[in-house]
Parts: C-alpha cells; structure tokens; sequence
C-alpha cells in the first residue's frame, strides 16, 4: 500500500498537542501495522512538521518545536493545527499574523493538495477562502463565531468531523485523535484501525461533538438587535416557536428578522432556540430527578418520542442515555 505523506504546518502560537497528538498516533499505526501485516511492509504514514522559514515554531506556552522548510513537492495531506485565541473578539478578526501561513495554504489547495485543520485551525481556512460553500466544524465553542466571520461557510456546530471537497475540518483540540483515526480508516485495514484505538485508549466511534456543548459557555451578542431576540426566546424556552408573532414583538417582518439575527449571531432565531431547549435539557437530566416527561415538557415539548427522537439526533444519545453518563447530583 502507497504511504501517505503528510505536512503538519507549525506556526507560532499553535497548540503543540494538536500536532505531537496526530504525528504520535499516526507512529502509532505505522508500528500497529507492521507488527500485524508484516515487517517489511511500507509505513502507513510519513509525518513531517514544516513551517515556512524551517526555523523553530512556539507553540502557544511557549514549547518550541523543530521543522522543516516547507518542501517543494506536494504532500498527500496538508494539516493545520488550531492557534491559541486570547478572546473571542480575536476570532472574528483578520488573522493578520498568519497572512504568510493563510496564502501558503491557499496555493498549496490550488495546486490540488486537500487540507485538514484541527480545531479552530478551520479559522485560518476560512482566510484562505476555503470554506466558501463548503460544510464544516470547529471547536463548539467557536462555531457560532466561526459562521459569522465566514458567513458563507456552512457550520455543523455538532459534528465531529467534515470532509467537503478536499477540506477537511474538526472538533475541538482533542479532536486531533479524531483526525488521526480517520486517516487511519482510510489507509489501513479495520484490525489496524482497532488495534491502535485499543492501544490508545481512544474512542473510534464517537461521531458528535454535541454531548460535550454547554449553552452557557455559548458566545452570545451583546446589546444588539440578536441578544434582544435571543434573551426574548431563553425566557420562553416553553412556548412554541412562532417566526410572524416574533417578528412583531419586535416590530420587524420575519425576513428582516432572521437576517438580522443571523447577521448578529450568525444561526437562525428557531437554531438558537432549539440550543437553549437542548441545553436546558441537558442541564435537567444531569442535575435533577426530574422525569424525561417532566424535563420534556420544561422545554416546550408535548411529546416525549418527538422530544427523544431530536435530542438523540441533536446530542447523539438518548435523554436516558445521556442522564447515565453524564448525570452528577447522584454523586454530589
């Protein structure tokens, strides 16, 4: 089986973890699988840390970390690691520092090399215009920020992983093992990809980000027409969603509304909404006894299927599953 080349890009300011995390793990694989396939085989991967001048990178902490020049040939993977985001203001701004970084991937995607960043590495594709029509993730905590500076990205804020077009997306940060695995899938045989998840102690099948989102840690717009609506609809996470008799209260049209909230928060008023009653949920199931009846109908539910059959697809587990595995009043 060919080897795939891949150039993780390293720049100052970048999380270490995100490269030694998917460089250690795709070692991994190229032991796992010469142990199992035979010794004389070709590795899997061949992993290189480059950065444009070949000078050590600081990683954000300061950990210094060797590369190389970036090669003239074309690797089969370009990776570009997340960067350290001192406020969230920061995010919704021209990555000016990184414009040497964000030009260099642009070209190499032009020249037909596909990407993959981690984590809110996405934000450094999106400056490359990369992610224009094109479906993507990045940490929960930033996705939201993520669609508003790249309005015609289309962000799954619960995925784990998006592959659109050559361009690869993640998770947040320990979702470079996420990456790692799913090259692996692509490389090796199934035996190896469990093998090194087993070795590893990682979670190969997890698929969403959404178990782990909490609504309060969510960015929300302030003093502005968007946090109006939003607190509007927090308030009233049990009452049905009506677009005309919002629009109202607010004295605007439905169409002037949800552009303006979308350009405010970068989700429609119903997706906000629909974030609140999720996350209330999950702060009941984990926090109280109540029933998922009960929890169902405090978040504007009438039906406890419908209501299960959503959370399921929105969380990835079920109200009762989610309550086992995340509940901690039990334990207080």
């Amino acid at each position: 089986m060919k080897t795939t080349r891949i150039a993780v890009l390293a720049y100052d300011g970048c999380m270490g973890m995100e490269i030694f995390g998917l460089c250690d793990t795709l070692l991994v694989a190229n032991r796992v699988a010469q142990a199992l396939e035979g010794a004389a085989s070709a590795p899997l991967f061949e992993v290189t840390v480059i950065s444009l001048t070949g000078a050590d990178a600081t990683a954000a902490g300061g950990l210094r970390i060797g590369t190389r020049r970036a090669p003239r040939a074309r690797p089969d993977l370009l990776v570009i690691p997340g960067m350290e985001l001192s406020d969230r203001a920061s995010c919704l701004q021209p990555l000016r520092r990184l414009a040497p970084e964000t030009a260099y991937v642009r070209r190499a995607f032009a020249k037909g090399t596909p990407v993959a960043a981690v984590c809110v590495g996405a934000f450094l594709l999106g400056e490359a215009g990369l992610l224009n029509a094109r479906r993507a993730t990045t940490s929960w905590l930033f996705a939201a920020d993520l669609a508003q500076r790249f309005p015609q990205a289309n962000v799954d804020v619960s995925a784990l992983l998006v592959e659109d077009g050559g361009v690869t997306t993640t998770g947040s940060f320990s979702a470079t093992f996420d990456l790692a695995m799913h090259l692996i899938g692509k490389a090796a045989s199934p035996k190896v990809r469990r093998a090194v998840a087993r070795m590893a102690l990682l979670d190969d099948r997890r698929a969403s980000q959404a178990p782990y989102i909490d609504s309060r840690m969510l960015a929300r717009p302030s003093g502005t027409f968007g946090a109006q609506v939003a607190g509007w609809l927090e308030e009233r996470v049990a009452e049905p969603y009506d677009l005309k008799a919002l629009a109202q209260v607010f004295h605007v049209s439905a169409r002037t509304l949800l552009r303006r909230f979308k350009d405010d928060a970068g989700i429609s008023p119903l997706a906000h909404l629909q974030q609140a009653r999720i996350g209330k949920a999950k702060l009941l199931l984990e926090s109280t006894s109540q029933s998922v009846a009960q929890v169902t109908a405090k978040v504007g539910y009438g039906d406890v299927a419908t209501f299960g059959t959503l959370f399921k697809r929105l969380v990835g587990h079920s109200p009762a599953e989610y309550r086992r595995r995340f509940k901690t009043a039990a334990r207080q």
